[in-house]
């Protein structure tokens, strides 16, 4: 099983909800960077993870949760071994977690012949977080409400990153927080409107596109780790059209003319001592799925 990482290329954030939560206006994009997820018959359900620094186990792995979700609402289902091998970076805003639960829902539907629809398993997975149903679906979409009410998007162009990844992660409450924070004491950037991205995607125009990226928890996670301000830079320097932190970070997102500048950015990035490691990745890439 495979589900792809996401990179957010406009983030509107609204203000704090009574019930805990924002209203987003989000256009996802799934990138074919993703976690291999091996799902098995077992006696005992279990969820390991290689690297497992930084990963819950058990029922507390999203994709531990999801089977269970699934188990519960068909009431059908015997325990299942899930095996993850980590590409997606823990906590870097990416939506590692929730692609791994996308999997496991499509992995464990596929291995006890259970028929059902992609909209029965997107209303289980957005039970678990608000990224899963993008996970399921991949392509590119607009994302409402807590980011689970997805409409595609038409996009006429195959965009080529380079992600920058952190030495430590983010934690995704503690940026809202931070981004709650900064709105109380002045006024941080804000995205323009959605449709710019939208009229950019369907335009085809890689440069267009890179003009629109935003993100309103940026600044929060630059207040929190302020080194991304730096790779933001470096990344531009190597020869990036634009970046933009993905999600809640701390993960750069660096958006490229084609894959050849995309190498050559990566490489130089490599070595710019401003980020932990590099991966170069294109989009848009197909939601979970059974491979092999």
């Amino acid at each position: 099983m495979q589900a792809p990482a996401k990179i957010n290329l406009h983030l509107g954030v609204g203000p704090l909800r009574d019930d805990g939560y924002h209203d987003l206006v989000s256009v996802f994009h799934a990138v074919d960077l993703a976690d291999d997820v091996v799902i098995a018959p077992a006696v005992r359900s279990s969820v390991t993870c290689e690297p497992a620094d930084g990963v819950p186990s058990g029922t507390d792995n999203l994709a531990g949760a999801a089977a269970a979700a699934l188990r519960r609402r068909r009431k059908t289902g015997s325990p299942v071994a899930i095996s993850i091998t980590k590409r997606i970076p823990v906590a870097g805003g990416m939506a590692g977690g929730s692609a791994d639960a996308a999997a496991a829902l499509v992995g464990c539907a596929a291995l006890w012949g259970i028929e059902t629809t992609r909209g029965e398993l997107i209303d289980i997975g957005a039970e678990l977080g608000s990224d899963v149903p993008f996970a399921l679906t991949g392509g590119t979409a607009v994302g409402t409400g807590r980011g689970e009410r997805l409409s595609p998007v038409l996009s006429r162009i195959r965009l080529h990153w380079v992600l920058a990844l952190s030495a430590e992660g983010l934690s995704t409450p503690a940026v809202f927080a931070e981004l709650d924070r900064l709105r109380e004491i002045g006024d941080p950037p804000r995205v323009g409107p959605v449709e710019t991205m939208l009229a950019a995607l369907a335009g085809g125009d890689a440069a267009a596109v890179a003009a629109a990226l935003g993100n309103d928890l940026q600044a929060a996670a630059i207040s929190l780790q302020p080194g991304l301000r730096r790779t933001l830079r470096a990344g531009v320097a190597a020869g990036a059209l634009a970046g933009v932190v993905s999600g809640s970070g701390p993960t750069v997102a660096l958006l490229c003319a084609d894959a050849e500048s995309a190498a050559a950015v990566a490489a130089e990035l490599a070595g710019s001592g401003t980020c932990r490691s590099v991966r170069v990745a294109t989009g848009p890439a197909p939601g979970a799925r059974v491979v092999g």
